[in-house]
């Protein structure tokens, strides 16, 4: 039964990406950070957000991260970020009594999510999260169009049924790996270390 939705012809993938309209990018940047870590492969984020936009009028790309102050190749992959497309929202990272830090962004991306509701036509999050899953079907209510990108292992089914397309980043992990190290300018600074904080929630 489930297949026959599936393969319905009525609206192809093209038709459906034009009718996105204005599109805002919200990215938890811990969440795609393990799902690229169970991916085995390292994120071009310049390739991502023309991936995410697909060609569609961008509002704003918001990465949303934990950050480590005394961190200098985070900081300037934070800096490469902010000039080349994405609004970084940082919050230090708290140290918990068993060692681990964390920093837990999701209030901030739910409260972005609905402040900009009007702005948007489509919502991209990407994240698992389930706990966005409410804030989502809320912003989705008020006319806008939720399409979630994430790493099925790590996505909570609520988040899924909220949102009216969902992509699986193992489906478009070739189209937003980088391929060489001269891609970016920080393209030496690693990405491990940068979200140290937990992965799932």
């Amino acid at each position: 039964m489930f297949e026959e939705f599936e393969n319905d012809p009525l609206f192809t993938h093209d038709q459906l990406l034009e009718n996105r309209g204005r599109v805002a990018i919200f990215i938890d940047g811990s969440n795609l950070f393990y799902a690229a870590l169970q991916l085995g492969i390292e994120i071009d984020y310049t390739k991502l957000l023309l991936r995410l936009t697909g060609g569609s009028r961008l509002l704003r790309a918001f990465f949303y991260t934990g950050v480590d102050r005394t961190n200098e190749k985070q900081q300037g992959f934070l800096l490469w970020m902010r000039r080349n497309g994405y609004r970084v929202i940082a919050k230090d990272l708290v140290q918990l009594p068993d060692g681990s830090k964390k920093a837990n962004l999701d209030v901030e991306i739910a409260v972005d999510l609905m402040a900009l509701v009007g702005s948007f036509d489509t919502a991209v999050i990407v994240s698992g999260d389930g706990d966005l899953a409410y804030a989502a079907d809320a912003v989705s209510y008020r006319g806008a169009r939720i399409e979630v990108v994430s790493l099925r292992s790590m996505t909570s089914d609520s988040l899924i049924n909220v949102s009216d397309r969902y992509v699986d980043l193992d489906q478009i992990k070739e189209e937003i790996q980088k391929t060489s190290k001269t891609n970016l300018s920080y393209g030496s600074f690693p990405t491990i270390g940068i979200l140290d904080h937990d992965k799932t929630r």
